[in-house]
């Protein structure tokens, strides 16, 4: 929705308000209901990817289908304060869950392996975030280092813009923000941009000013309500798709990379305990 134009949202909000209902009306109705145009629904459409308003109608319809055999709608709803536990799990997880199903499923895979390629080849990989999205950055960072690329996480706003000063071409420059606005991140994508590196974004905000700085851009969808706002799923769909490529990279080079995700592992086995004796294991 934070990607479509005002009156798109609208279409948008109602058909989220009641999807069972939109898939039986006309598209006169839901332009009714949005207090808008038909011409609007079907840009709205089109805007999510489908032909057309009857395309829309047989998404709804399946997918209601399917979540009525799948989900208990009340694990949709936000959660409140008199909640159960055993309630707060089932909402958590569901929309983890589903964060992680839409993610995927709107995730751009040819973006994605552009990026893939510039990460295998670059020289140098500096990957920027705050907050929660400083956490992110870190996995990213710590995976890419277990299989011998040479990777570097910044949080500090400061760090961040030296270390993009001293970029250049054949690098890579990684900002994640989940509201595509966080001005630290994107001011350090720029300066990272003007030194010659290849820019990636990755936020669920897909029109938020992080896109002007970035040469590829990465999508994520990431529900959040009340409790969750802003930190939660969010983080589950960004590590989703640092995932998926951190993979692609490590099948660019497959070899190197096992040899590496051994070696760590061996680094630090003597730093396990045996489950025995809860002395250190030899070598596991």
């Amino acid at each position: 929705m934070p990607g479509l134009a005002p009156a798109e949202r609208r279409v948008a909000a109602a058909v989220l308000a009641d999807p069972v209902a939109a898939a039986r009306s006309s598209i006169t109705a839901l332009a009714g209901a949005a207090a808008t145009s038909e011409t609007t629904v079907v840009r709205f459409c089109k805007a999510v990817g489908l032909r057309g308003y009857p395309e829309l109608r047989i998404a709804l319809a399946a997918d209601a289908a399917r979540a009525e055999i799948r989900d208990d709608p009340r694990l949709g709803a936000d959660i409140t304060p008199t909640d159960e536990l055993a309630d707060v799990v089932g909402k958590v997880a569901f929309a983890d869950a589903r964060a992680v199903e839409q993610t995927a499923r709107q995730l751009d895979v040819e973006v994605l392996g552009d990026v893939v390629a510039a990460v295998a080849a670059a020289g140098r990989v500096d990957i920027y975030g705050v907050g929660a999205n400083a956490l992110v950055a870190a996995d990213l960072q710590q995976k890419l280092h277990r299989i011998g690329r040479v990777s570097f996480a910044w949080s500090d706003t400061h760090i961040m813009l030296t270390s993009a000063a001293v970029l250049g071409a054949g690098d890579v420059a990684i900002g994640l923000s989940h509201s595509g606005a966080t001005a630290d991140t994107v001011e350090a994508l720029r300066v990272a941009r003007r030194h010659g590196a290849t820019t990636v974004g990755l936020t669920s905000f897909p029109r938020a000013p992080i896109r002007e700085v970035s040469d590829l851009l990465l999508t994520t969808v990431a529900p959040e309500t009340t409790f969750r706002s802003g930190a939660t799923a969010s983080r589950i769909a960004q590590l989703t798709v640092i995932d998926c490529l951190f993979v692609g990279v490590a099948q660019r080079h497959l070899d190197s990379a096992r040899k590496a995700l051994r070696a760590t592992y061996d680094a630090v086995g003597d730093h396990r305990l045996d489950p025995a004796t809860e002395a250190p294991a030899a070598g596991a």
